[in-house]
């Protein structure tokens, strides 16, 4: 028989107007590693938050049974002293403290009186060697990546002496070589006898990794896949995940009716914004054209993002250089608003801490960008932007009772459809989206694939970044691959494959010597 390390018997947890969850069960075995999936909205976050405290006892009805031990959290605290520890999509670093501080901090090493450094160190260190991260812990988290610092946040779980560890979209920042490592570092330590819980919208990772697969829709249990005993297919959890077979990840576009190079970028070079000797994109040249889907594809850290902010009117980095012609015509664009009044719009990769303002409601989060749209010599017409917000919200099926609602009440999908309003309503010409459909289920993703459609079938261009190679592949009319800042290969959407892409990107590295 199998021995349950933890079970959430009848979980009822309401919000103001909302149940969102509503009499759900769930079991973990102990030493497992155990997928929470769902649509965005579905309740796997809230369940968690009332697993570690986030949500304390008496917010919620039901029972927590930890190690047969019936738990009242009233804190994170309290269920991190139990060995339950939370590790959120955001990841919670302070960037400009050590890796050590950071690991430690609320879980200070020595007295009262004073932290002992040598401890806390020497312990940062001991652990960063168990996830297999090869950095001193006196870096600064704002020196390392983003697939670094997950290794930290994981570091600082086993630091607390972790038996229970929950992972929420642990690879939605990170490319597929570095979701693997992670992955694999999770089975690793299940043979070491730690126990995991991870929710993620990757369902290709989830069945790689996960024993066990537990399906919540519309804030109830829906059910729990064995691997042992059930064919777990990434199609049979969809069916699961929306009630439905999806057939078709990616929407069918009508033939595209591509017309005229509308932007072009020739010899462009960017330099970091700090280490203003370091070059992040080298002479790099593309084009666009009218009605067309251009994919840009790469591992993490090739310079995709760098690319794009820095064509938004110089968003990022210093002593910027090149060409960009936008209809024929030469422009020079130094500030967003210059990108803006040029017909350019860009969706940043980061919603909540660069796209949106989470404690304002969606119409002001979606007239943001345009704000001349709405108003009169300088003074906002309330009624306008009212009509405006519940127009992109019904074009969008952004789902909402009210567009006064908070955008951080929202689920990650509807998160990203006010972010696109937002842009969408400056009215560009050329819209780069940056991992579009990051963090968000596949029957957000599916929408938004097909608000794609809908806008180059209205002449409009897209440049969309995305480190999930099956979406460039299935959503591109070409793709542009980018590796150590450069251009290293541009392909018609017939000619590509992800081993082609691939491909690419190793040829690169072994001639510049460099590494995948």
């Amino acid at each position: 028989m199998a021995d349950i390390l933890l079970e959430m018997r009848n979980i009822t947890k309401t919000f103001p107007g909302v149940k969102a969850l509503d009499n759900v069960n769930f079991k973990v075995e102990k030493g497992e590693i155990h997928a929470l999936v769902g649509e965005n909205g579905a309740g796997k976050s809230t369940l968690m938050n009332v697993l570690s405290g986030t949500y304390p006892y008496g917010s919620y009805e039901g029972d927590i049974i930890y190690n047969g031990e019936v738990c009242r959290f009233n804190k994170i605290k309290d269920s991190e002293e139990k060995g339950i520890v939370i590790i959120h999509q955001e990841l919670a670093l302070i960037p400009y403290m050590t890796i050590g501080e950071n690991m430690f901090l609320g879980n200070e090493r020595g007295s009262k009186l004073a932290i002992d450094w040598d401890e806390t160190h020497g312990m940062a260190c001991r652990y960063l060697k168990i996830v297999g991260l090869n950095e001193s812990s006196d870096v600064l988290i704002k020196d390392i990546g983003v697939g670094k610092q997950q290794l930290v946040e994981i570091a600082k779980a086993l630091a607390k002496d972790a038996k229970l560890l929950i992972l929420d979209e642990p690879t939605s920042s990170l490319n597929e070589e570095d979701s693997k490592a992670l992955l694999d570092l999770l089975l690793r330590f299940k043979e070491e006898g730690l126990t995991s819980i991870i929710i993620s919208h990757k369902l290709n990772e989830v069945a790689y990794v996960a024993d066990h697969i537990t399906v919540i829709r519309d804030g109830a249990t829906i059910e729990t896949l064995d691997k042992k005993t059930d064919d777990i297919t990434e199609t049979r959890i969809i069916k699961g995940m929306v009630g439905r077979e999806l057939s078709d990840r990616f929407p069918k576009r009508p033939d595209a009716d591509i017309g005229d190079i509308c932007m072009e970028v020739r010899n462009w070079n960017v330099y970091h914004p700090v280490y203003t000797e370091r070059k992040v994109v080298d002479n790099v040249s593309f084009n666009v054209r009218k009605g067309e889907v251009v994919g840009i594809s790469g591992l993490m850290g090739a310079g995709r993002t760098e690319l794009a902010m820095s064509i938004f009117g110089r968003s990022y980095g210093s002593n910027a250089s090149g060409e960009t012609i936008l209809n024929g015509k030469k422009v020079v664009m130094k500030s967003a608003r210059d990108a803006i009044n040029n017909g350019i719009a860009y969706v940043t990769e980061d919603r909540k801490g660069n796209g949106l303002i989470l404690n304002k409601s969606i119409k002001e989060n979606t007239t943001l960008a345009n704000m001349g749209g709405i108003s009169s010599k300088g003074v906002i017409d309330r009624n306008k932007e009212y009509a405006v917000a519940v127009e992109y919200k019904n074009k969008l099926n952004t789902k909402t009772p009210s567009v006064e609602q908070l955008v951080s009440n929202l689920s990650g999908g509807n998160q990203q459809k006010v972010l696109l309003a937002k842009w969408m309503f400056t009215e560009p010409e050329i819209l780069i989206l940056d991992e579009p459909t990051r963090g968000i289920d596949v029957g957000a993703k599916y929408e938004i694939y097909c608000i794609i459609n809908q806008l180059v079938s209205e002449g409009k261009s897209v440049i969309m970044i995305s480190s999930e190679l099956p979406e460039i592949l299935g959503m591109s009319d070409r793709i542009y691959v980018m590796n150590d800042g450069k251009i290293v290969a541009e392909l018609d959407a017939c000619d590509a494959t992800q081993e082609v892409i691939m491909s690419k990107i190793i040829s690169m590295n072994e001639k510049t010597g460099g590494e995948v």
